[in-house]
C-alpha cells in the first residue's frame, strides 16, 4: 500500500485539474487523471468520450486499464490514482480489477450531483468495498478548484 501521508496531494490533483481543463476545452467532459508511483508521475489521461467517440474512455479507467498492462502487480499496489472527480462505477471497476493502491479525488459525485444535477451514483469507496478489494480513499482534495472546471465546461464561470 502506498503511503498516503507522505503524498503532495494538492499537487497532484492540482495536476488532475488541469487535465480536466484541457479535456473540456477539447469538448469532451472535464475529466483528468494520473497515476504516481513512488512519488513519481508515471502516466496522464484525459476524458476522450467525444473526441474519440468511445464512451468508456474516461480517464481512470483508461489508466487502469494501461496500469494492468505496463505495471507490475507490486508496483500497481503502490500505485495511487489522481483524478479530478470521483471515479464513477465503472471506473472503480476497472481500479478495483487493475488492483491499484489508493485513489485520491477532487470533487465527490454525491457533489457534482448536487451542485449539477444527475445522479450521484455510488460512491467509489462502496464499489471497493464491495469487491473486496483493499484500495484506501482520499476525497475532498482541491474542491473548488474541481467544482470551477465543471462550471466552466458548463458555462457557469
Amino acid at each position: 500500500m502506498p503511503d498516503l501521508h507522505a503524498l503532495d496531494h494538492e499537487a497532484y490533483v492540482e495536476r488532475a485539474i488541469e487535465l480536466a481543463r484541457a479535456a473540456g476545452d477539447r469538448g469532451d467532459g472535464p475529466y483528468g487523471s494520473l497515476l504516481v508511483l513512488d512519488d513519481a508521475v508515471v502516466m496522464e489521461e484525459t476524458n476522450r468520450e467525444r473526441t474519440d467517440d468511445d464512451i468508456a474512455l474516461h480517464p481512470e479507467l483508461t489508466l487502469a486499464r494501461r496500469a494492468a498492462r505496463e505495471l507490475a502487480p507490486a508496483e500497481r499496489e503502490r500505485a495511487v490514482m489522481y483524478t479530478s472527480t470521483e471515479p464513477c462505477p465503472m471506473c472503480a471497476g476497472g481500479i478495483s480489477i487493475s488492483s491499484l493502491g489508493a485513489v485520491v479525488y477532487s470533487v465527490s459525485g454525491a457533489r457534482a450531483a448536487a451542485e449539477f444535477g444527475g445522479s450521484e451514483g455510488v460512491p467509489c469507496g462502496e464499489i471497493f468495498d464491495r469487491r473486496g478489494c483493499d484500495v484506501d480513499v482520499v476525497g475532498g482534495v482541491l474542491e473548488a478548484e474541481g467544482l470551477a472546471v465543471h462550471r466552466e465546461f458548463r458555462g457557469d464561470d
